[in-house]
């Protein structure tokens, strides 16, 4: 698959709210991802299929998502980047709030290998 196909069909899957499936489908078993900072017993830093499954499954029990749009995706090369918007609750908080998050990421050899997030939260 191109990178573009890659890409359309993730974003794809994320609008439908199926964002593990993509992870299953195309992330690499060695895939790195990097998030602007650390969380409770979450580095920034994270690398391997399970460990982000991991990290994406805690997302998804401690939120609940009230909204999700996803734009994009723009490509170049083997690098493509999708926006995400958000109106989310922290479940143990209750507290409600809004982000945007940039993703960027690169593919190899056909599979996604390298995550990249940015994002604000209003």
């Amino acid at each position: 698959m191109t990178t573009m196909e890659i890409a359309d069909d993730l974003a794809g899957l994320c609008r439908q709210g199926k964002n593990l499936d993509a992870i299953e489908k195309y992330y690499a078993d060695g895939i790195v991802s990097v998030e602007p900072m650390s969380a409770p017993g979450m580095p920034s830093e994270m690398a391997g299929i399970a460990a982000i499954k991991g990290k994406n499954q805690w997302w998804l029990e401690n939120h609940q998502v009230h909204k999700a749009e996803v734009k994009g995706p723009l490509v170049a090369g083997n690098y493509f980047a999708v926006e995400f918007n958000y109106d989310v609750t922290q479940k143990a908080s209750g507290h409600r709030f809004q982000m945007t998050e940039i993703g960027l990421y690169t593919v190899a050899d056909g599979k996604i290998v390298h995550e990249h997030f940015y994002y604000s939260i209003a």
